[in-house]
């Protein structure tokens, strides 16, 4: 061990944290998260366009399972990404709403009601215009794949375009994909549930209300949520509603506050520090110091206090989630074959149309022209910052759909593969035009950023 400056540094340590730091910084950026997806769609695109198809489709469809006696779950990989780990990303999806609406930008109204009332027109009129093209048959079911926006490559999107994105239309954006995000749960969970089960959906309500209690004995220790969210999930999974509300669900019971004011905080923790400092000794460390040990642990316990377990775990999982749940998905979801025929006979199909005509168009005129109809009713004030072209960019980058969008999509034509491919096709084109319209509109239409 060498000793710096009274810091103690493992051997390698040094070393490990000059090559960790930049890769750490990386990873955080608002557009490693869109160039990674983006990434992983264009693997699963080239690997459905070459012969390691055959390999690819065989591990998809390879089944894995959880047996305990008569009991199992047996699903094949493709259904445990779309079902098991998708159910993480709506976890985080789930903290993030419970957030945004306790103490984030929607927890004041008039905050609150420009995002809310664009992403409801943002919802509804592209499922209207996609309903338009699809009024019958099986591709009627498709409506609610146009609704949602990929929060991601939104954010992606803006990112790139630096100083000219306000900070103030940045949070408009997130704002509004959250309350879409909230839209699309409530539509999977309405409109896309097979036969219901009852006794297990009448097992994961009394489990979610189990751990609501959990949350009001001031229980802060993620494990118990843990465990029974696995309990709640495998219910959810029996019901017949999709097993990643789940997810949601167990979201909404966790803890939002810390057990701390700031004030009591910082009190606890001076104490603390005034107690360790009177309990040392000189030329002995923590290690055989069995006191200042014990208050350093005490220490920690106060930290674990002072951050909710929402803020705890919405940041714990962040990573996973983004960097292991949704390349997962893109991997798993993305793989369309493409050949001139194929997308010619795609774009012929009502299906696509009527995506790319909901995500592109229809999320435009709803997204801009809510918001233009509630500033002349002279309801909400738009943020700071940003004007009615900032909107219309807004609106256009809102049609990038992508995860979400496929998600539905498989939801919507489970059992009938041709359609859903088609859906994707139609999926990935708008995104593509959404994402790139959006970038040109903000990057020639609209004033950069004021200081």
């Amino acid at each position: 061990m060498a000793i710096e400056k009274r810091v103690y540094f493992a051997p390698w340590e040094k070393a490990y944290q000059r090559l960790a730091t930049p890769f750490e910084e990386f990873i955080h950026r608002q557009t490693t998260t869109g160039i990674l997806l983006m990434t992983c769609a264009v693997i699963a695109l080239i690997i459905a366009n070459s012969p390691l198809i055959v390999p690819y489709e065989k591990l998809l469809n390879m089944k894995m399972g959880i047996f305990s006696g008569t009991w199992r779950i047996e699903h094949t990989v493709h259904s445990w990404i779309n079902d098991g780990l998708m159910t993480i990303f709506f976890f985080v999806v789930g903290l993030e709403i419970k957030r945004e609406i306790l103490i984030g930008d929607l927890s004041k109204f008039k905050n609150a009601i420009i995002p809310v009332g664009a992403a409801i027109g943002g919802m509804l009129v592209p499922a209207l215009f996609y309903y338009l093209i699809n009024s019958d048959g099986v591709g009627a079911r498709g409506w609610g794949i146009p609704m949602a926006t990929d929060i991601a490559f939104a954010v992606g999107v803006m990112a790139l375009l630096g100083s000219r994105v306000p900070k103030s239309l940045l949070t408009f954006l997130v704002a509004l994909a959250i309350v879409d995000d909230l839209g699309a749960v409530t539509v999977i969970a309405l409109f896309y549930t097979e036969q219901l089960n009852f006794m297990y959906l009448g097992a994961a309500v009394l489990i979610t209300a189990f751990m609501y209690m959990l949350n009001l004995m001031g229980i802060r220790n993620s494990l118990p949520y843990f465990i029974f969210a696995v309990v709640l999930w495998i219910a959810m999974e029996g019901s017949g509603v999709h097993a990643t509300i789940a997810g949601i669900f167990a979201a909404w019971t966790i803890p939002a506050y810390s057990r701390f004011t700031p004030k009591a905080f910082s009190k606890e923790v001076r104490s603390i520090l005034d107690e360790f400092d009177e309990s040392g000794e000189d030329g002995k460390s923590l290690i055989n110091n069995p006191k200042q040990a014990g208050l350093a642990w005490k220490m920690g316990h106060a930290f674990d206090l002072g951050i909710s377990p929402l803020q705890r775990l919405e940041s714990g999982l962040h990573i996973p989630s983004t960097y292991l749940v949704i390349p997962l998905f893109a991997l798993a979801n993305a793989a369309i074959p493409l050949d001139f025929a194929s997308i010619s006979n795609a774009f012929l199909d009502p299906v696509a149309q009527g995506i790319v005509f909901g995500l592109v168009a229809g999320k435009l005129v709803g997204v801009a022209g809510s918001v233009w109809l509630m500033q002349k009713l002279g309801i909400g004030v738009l943020p700071k910052g940003i004007n009615i072209k900032h909107i219309i960019g807004a609106g256009l980058v809102a049609g990038i759909g992508f995860t979400m969008s496929i998600f539905i999509s498989d939801l919507a034509f489970r059992g009938d593969d041709d359609i859903v491919v088609v859906a994707k096709m139609g999926i990935l084109f708008a995104s593509l035009v959404a994402g790139i319209s959006g970038f040109l509109w903000i990057r020639f239409f609209t004033e950069p950023a004021k200081e």
